[in-house]
């Protein structure tokens, strides 16, 4: 199976990402993950758990939102975010791993910040979070004004955005396509999909080549599915 490229977005330093102008919106988002010693059917190694959520609209992305500027500090705006998500979790800026400019007609900086703990600690986080006002998906009326699409707002009024925590499956089965590269092939909002890429190599995680594997087969499952949908030209 050919490999593919790895996704990156343009990166800047936090310092350019603080010049940036007032035309500019920022997200923080974190990454949440622990060494997992464990094997799957006591063969296949785990070698970690890292942390993604389902969101209310049916994509995956990591908890966080967007932070006014005007108001709060990234960290500030971050941890309060979180603190209605994930309970009393607090990052720092020691927790900061990168900033990338988004592609589209928004013009937005994401911030992405990770954090490792002990498995404990995470699954602590995982029961927390079933707990929080943010879990769970309550009808309520839409916020005004309505945020553009792939703006994820803090919860306002009865809406609440996060349907549970996911556990990113870090390995691929025999059929190499089971596992990461499945995972892979789900939707994901904005640059969450490029963020964990990311973060997974320079955290040395999982090495270049394997994620390029992991995501061609993702790349060819998607496409074979959408041959299926479409009739056959004749």
């Amino acid at each position: 199976m050919s490999t593919a490229a790895v996704p990156e977005l343009k990166q800047i330093s936090r310092v350019e990402a603080m010049r940036l102008g007032p035309g500019w919106s920022h997200s923080c988002h974190a990454m949440l993950y622990a060494a997992n010693p464990g094997q799957l059917f006591g063969r296949i190694p785990m070698r970690f758990s890292v942390l993604m959520q389902m969101r209310f609209d049916g994509l995956l992305g990591f908890p966080g939102g967007f932070v006014d500027r005007r108001f709060w500090s990234l960290e500030d705006g971050l941890n309060r975010v979180l603190g209605l998500g994930l309970g009393c979790l607090r990052l720092t800026e020691a927790d900061y791993l990168s900033s990338h400019l988004t592609e589209g007609p928004h013009r937005v900086v994401a911030h992405l910040y990770a954090r490792q703990l002990t498995l404990e600690q995470l699954h602590a986080v995982e029961i927390s979070a079933v707990h929080s006002r943010d879990h769970g998906l309550e009808v309520g009326p839409p916020p005004e004004p309505r945020p553009p699409p792939g703006v994820w707002l803090w919860p306002r009024g009865r809406h609440r955005w996060v349907l549970g925590l996911v556990r990113v499956p870090l390995y691929t089965q025999k059929d190499r396509v089971g596992g990461f590269p499945n995972f892979l092939s789900n939707a994901f909002v904005s640059t969450a999909k490029c963020q964990l890429l990311f973060a997974l190599k320079v955290l040395n995680m999982m090495p270049e080549e394997k994620l390029a594997e992991a995501l061609a087969a993702a790349t060819e499952k998607q496409k074979k599915a959408l041959e299926k949908l479409l009739p056959a030209s004749s």
